[in-house]
């Protein structure tokens, strides 16, 4: 089954959306989302397209939604880069440890990006944000996002443009230290990976390099998200641009056919 999409606008996205949407709008388009289905509702796929840097932000875990009485909220995400123009970053983490006074002193004096590490991207780097991790996108990206279903975002600077900041929950929540490496990937030239293994979602990098093949989604609702070629479910084809559900049909694939499949652990966690 095919989700349906959502075009969203943002300040900060592009008239010209790249390959494979490829189309021109009269305003900025950011995020392009697929609709969470039924049968897997807490996981959200969107693609993000950057003009300029999105605001310097975290995310409550679903611990700390938990204490504020929002029930499991928590917003733990990953990005895989797509395409980058020369010199694009994405900030994550800080250069050192920084105490909240310190923080907060220098979000509203418009000084914290500097605490941040901005690291210089291109297509093909990964990277996984757990929840309480500040971050920022840069501009000049364009990226895929797979993320537990949540908005719950809390600003720390906007660069001057008009909308809330969040500075006491931001600081209740995130972690003012640097960014880990071990979260940081990149993809292999050739052949299969596991990107994320939890806790909250899998995600698996399947390339079709090695010809056709079958892959098995053991059982459990999934995403599938073509990156090239196409991709075979329950008979149907699935090309890049689209994202579909996956429960109980078979997987097709050949030789140049790349996808993410992504599968929930909450109810492996909830056990």
């Amino acid at each position: 089954m095919l989700l349906s999409i959502q075009s969203v606008e943002k300040p900060w996205g592009v008239l010209d959306l790249p390959s494979p949407f490829q189309s021109a709008h009269t305003n900025p388009i950011g995020e392009i989302w697929f609709d969470p289905p039924p049968a897997l509702p807490d996981i959200l796929i969107k693609y993000i397209f950057t003009s300029d840097k999105l605001s310097v932000q975290v995310h409550p875990s679903d611990a700390d939604t938990d204490k504020v009485g929002l029930g499991h909220q928590g917003k733990e995400e990953c990005w895989l880069i797509t395409s980058a123009e020369p010199g694009a970053s994405l900030a994550i983490g800080f250069k050192e440890k920084f105490g909240a006074a310190d923080v907060r002193a220098a979000a509203l004096n418009g000084s914290i990006e500097d605490l941040l590490v901005w690291h210089p991207v291109s297509d093909g780097d990964f990277f996984y944000i757990p929840a309480g991790t500040v971050h920022a996108i840069g501009a000049d990206v364009s990226l895929i996002e797979v993320q537990q279903t949540s908005d719950i975002t809390y600003r720390l600077y906007d660069y001057g443009r008009p909308r809330e900041l969040h500075l006491d929950e931001a600081l209740a929540v995130a972690r003012l230290a640097p960014y880990d490496a071990k979260f940081r990937k990149r993809l292999a030239p050739t052949g299969s990976q596991l990107l994320v293994d939890g806790p909250h979602f899998e995600l698996h990098y399947v390339d079709g390099s090695a010809g056709n093949d079958v892959f098995s989604a053991a059982g459990q609702p999934a995403l599938i998200l073509p990156l090239e070629g196409s991709v075979s479910v329950g008979g149907e084809g699935v090309i890049p641009g689209q994202c579909a559900l996956v429960d109980g049909e078979e997987i097709r694939f050949g030789e140049g056919d790349r996808f993410l499949l992504a599968r929930s652990l909450s109810d492996a966690n909830s056990r």
